[in-house]
């Protein structure tokens, strides 16, 4: 007898391919290299309602839209360059997969290194501290202190 397991697994390898692209057939242009640079295109070029896909991968109404207008403006003769422009003129650099560095994009780009420099920089106080602690900790007793540890141990003897 077959698994649920098994035949979920089965269901999710057949329809893999299926969610990889979204383009409809529809869609499609009839000129098979104005078709490989609108797909190029599409892959760099962010979904505003999923944001973590590009819009050749995302099923969303507006990312089907913003395809149809890659292709439009192919067909009407833009360059690569002239249809991302248009795009980040009207949506901004959040349109692009990946952003160009520039000042209004510092932070996107630096946001990383900066998280990974304060962790390094918390780690590293933290464990000087707790050095520091140990060492207070581990320093010899005075003569005062000895002896009043030697008495209180000394009552809870007795």
């Amino acid at each position: 007898m077959i698994s649920a397991r098994t035949v979920a697994l089965a269901c999710l390898l057949l329809l893999a391919p299926l969610a990889a692209r979204a383009v409809q057939p529809d869609e499609i242009m009839s000129d098979p290299r104005l078709e490989t640079r609108a797909r190029a295109l599409s892959a760099q070029l962010r979904c505003m309602v999923c944001q973590n896909e590009s819009i050749d991968e995302s099923h969303a109404d507006l990312a089907r839209d913003l395809r149809v207008l890659v292709r439009e403006r192919l067909q009407a003769g833009d360059s690569d360059d002239q249809i991302r422009a248009f795009l980040v003129r009207r949506y901004g650099d959040f349109i692009l997969l990946k952003p160009p560095f520039k000042l209004e994009t510092w932070l996107l780009w630096g946001a990383p290194f900066l998280i990974l420099l304060a962790g390094g920089g918390i780690i590293f106080v933290a464990r000087r501290r707790q050095k520091s602690l140990a060492r207070a900790n581990s320093l010899p007793l005075s003569e005062a202190e000895r002896a009043k540890l030697e008495a209180m141990l000394g009552e809870e003897g007795s």
